[in-house]
């Protein structure tokens, strides 16, 4: 089935490729206990994928408000399973690119991570001015903890999953030198 392998392959780098994380949370996860990640997803809403994006200033926008819960982020280990994600995927557009990414890359050993969605809303704005929006209510409430993402239309599971992904890479670092500190790792 090369064919279908090429196929995923397509879909998930078009994916992946679509989706930015605007704004990071700035600190790194908790090596012990839960963290969440609060974010914003901004996805066009009128288009699919493979489309052409409107012109900027037209269209509707899809906000949706929410976090990730990470139960007990540990270390990633290379692995051909499923990780244990929780309401990341809405769309069949999308399952393909998470099964394909879940499938070739490293799992999430000993992680339950969770997305719960708080709001959601439609604007008619463009992409780029709601990010601009949302950037300048999180400064004006101090707030560094919240992420803005943006996906294409019927992709932002993958956005999510991209964005947990990296955060949790970006903190096995600081995790492993802390499981270090503690004593459950040698120097």
């Amino acid at each position: 089935m090369p064919f279908d392998f090429m196929e995923n392959e397509r879909l998930f780098r078009a994916a992946w490729l679509g989706t930015e994380i605007v704004r990071r949370k700035r600190h790194t996860l908790f090596t012990f206990g839960d963290t969440k990640l609060a974010y914003y997803l901004v996805c066009n809403d009128s288009t699919l994928p493979g489309d052409e994006m409107p012109p900027r200033g037209s269209g509707l926008v899809t906000i949706t408000n929410g976090y990730i819960r990470i139960r007990r982020p540990l270390i990633l280990t290379l692995h051909d399973g499923q990780g244990p994600f929780s309401n990341f995927v809405e769309h069949d557009a999308e399952q393909q690119a998470v099964q394909f990414l879940l499938a070739r890359t490293a799992q999430f050993s000993h992680l339950r991570i969770e997305n719960e969605r708080s709001s959601r809303r439609t604007v008619t704005d463009s992409v780029a001015a709601a990010v601009e929006r949302l950037n300048r209510q999180l400064d004006d409430e101090e707030d560094e903890d919240t992420a803005i993402l943006t996906a294409p239309h019927q992709l932002g599971g993958v956005a999510l999953l991209r964005y947990t992904a990296e955060k949790v890479w970006e903190s096995a670092p600081s995790n492993v030198q802390e499981l270090r500190e503690r004593g459950f790792l040698p120097d």
